[in-house]
């Protein structure tokens, strides 16, 4: 839920006993409007319209309370990727590029919320709940990459899928961090960020040795080209399992 549509209920709920809720929307349109960094613990209670001892009374400082939102945001996050994932259906790559589209619908669409996650230079091990919220949203990427790994053509090295999660959850949040930020610092681009990321992930797929093309194949065509690492010569004994780069699968 994007912070405009509840900040005026916020504001006002807090004539009624909701000074926590009024201070987490206060301090999003802050950062909407100046960046994680950009206000003050007495920034929010101003925005509040309370004194500035106010804000003491549910947070210990300024950065517990963006830890609040961050918290907020991965939980938000993590039920978006939950529901593009929707367990893989109806077949994995298709479930898996609705996920990239949800992430950069998510910084395009929550920029408060994505830079109190990912800019404000919180220390995610002092918080055990923010860094809980994080891992479970990592998680999801995690589960689609070993979703996709278990695809890994026969005769072609098997990556960790631990590997495959973090490659491309670093792809996914260059895109979205730089051209698909819902704020004044998102890049142009001469194309959608949403085909960048799906032409980026298509090529480390293609890396990988993974077919990427899904049109049904033509009767009589040639099979695709075998990856060069499965390929003769490649160092694999008859036989045995192919290591690759990564050692053997597991």
């Amino acid at each position: 839920m994007s912070w405009r549509k509840e900040q005026g209920r916020a504001e006002r709920g807090y004539h009624h006993g909701n000074l926590k809720e009024a201070l987490l929307q206060a301090a999003l349109g802050l950062i909407a409007e100046k960046g994680a960094a950009g206000f003050t613990f007495a920034d929010a209670a101003r925005m509040a319209g309370v004194s500035a001892a106010a804000p003491y009374r549910h947070f210990r400082d300024r950065d517990e309370l963006l830890s609040s939102i961050a918290q907020r945001g991965f939980e938000q996050f993590e039920a978006r990727l939950t529901a593009s994932w929707d367990d893989g259906r109806p077949d994995t790559i298709t479930a898996f590029e609705r996920v990239g589209k949800a992430y950069l619908a998510f910084a395009r669409e929550e920029p408060a919320f994505y830079a109190a996650m990912f800019e404000s230079g919180l220390p995610t091990d002092a918080n055990p709940a923010l860094m809980a919220a994080g891992e479970r949203a990592f998680g999801v990427i995690r589960a689609a990459a070993e979703r996709l790994a278990a695809l890994t053509p026969p005769g072609t090295p098997r990556p960790p899928a631990m590997m495959m999660a973090l490659h491309i959850w670093s792809m996914s949040h260059g895109v979205a961090s730089l051209f698909s930020r819902g704020d004044g610092a998102r890049r142009k681009l001469p194309m959608s960020p949403d085909e960048l990321l799906e032409a980026e992930v298509l090529i480390y797929l293609r890396g990988l040795g993974f077919p990427t093309d899904r049109r049904p194949a033509a009767k009589g065509a040639e099979p695709p080209p075998v990856p060069p690492e499965a390929s003769s010569g490649s160092g694999v004994p008859p036989g045995g399992t192919p290591g690759g780069p990564w050692g053997k699968p597991k």
